[in-house]
């Protein structure tokens, strides 16, 4: 059978979730798998020399229950627990990953079809960062100390990587998801698959 799998990076709060959630609703037989879903416990996170848990790292994941995820729905499109009701069994499965450092873990390589990173700058980035809540609460300093640091870094990690569409996530949701849908649908044609 064959599988359509796309994964949205990005810096946080660039607009991973809202996109993969409204790509979903547009999407035949799409399920969506969000990295957020797989961090450790906050007792398993490590703290850096200035007191900041790092959780902006690989190791705070637990990726091989994520893999575990993949690989299930992979598998098994219709019946993982991550799937979606099907409109059609005739249109290809389509499986949503979004996360923060998906494109930095070397076993998801092999089954991209399509990569999408999103980016903001800086100001935008730790005006968004400001405006949610998290648990535990991020510490003082914790953005400029932590956050953005670890951001530069992974991507500095997959410039590298030519297959992967960049974009800018100032633009409005409905502009981002229009230019992402269409890139799809062409995609999608290009290869062949139903949608």
């Amino acid at each position: 059978m064959k599988k359509f799998v796309i994964g949205i990076g990005g810096v946080t709060n660039g607009g991973k979730t809202t996109l993969a959630q409204k790509l979903q609703k547009h999407l035949p037989n799409c399920s969506v798998i969000s990295q957020d879903d797989f961090f450790k416990p906050p007792s398993e996170i490590e703290t850096d020399k200035n007191g900041f848990l790092q959780y902006d790292v690989l190791e705070a994941l637990n990726m091989e229950k994520m893999m575990s995820t993949v690989s299930c729905w992979m598998k098994s499109p219709r019946h993982s627990p991550v799937s979606t009701d099907w409109r059609n069994a005739e249109e290809v499965p389509i499986l949503i990953i979004e996360g923060f450092l998906l494109f930095n873990f070397k076993p998801l390589e092999t089954v991209w079809n399509r990569r999408y990173f999103l980016t903001i700058p800086y100001e935008e980035c730790k005006r968004r960062r400001s405006t949610r809540v998290y648990e535990p609460p991020d510490p003082e300093g914790y953005f400029d100390g932590h956050v953005w640091p670890m951001y530069l870094k992974h991507r500095g990690e997959i410039e590298s990587i030519e297959e992967i569409v960049y974009l800018d996530g100032t633009k409005s949701e409905e502009e981002l998801f229009s230019q992402v849908y269409e890139d799809l649908r062409q995609e999608l044609a290009k290869q062949k698959y139903v949608l």
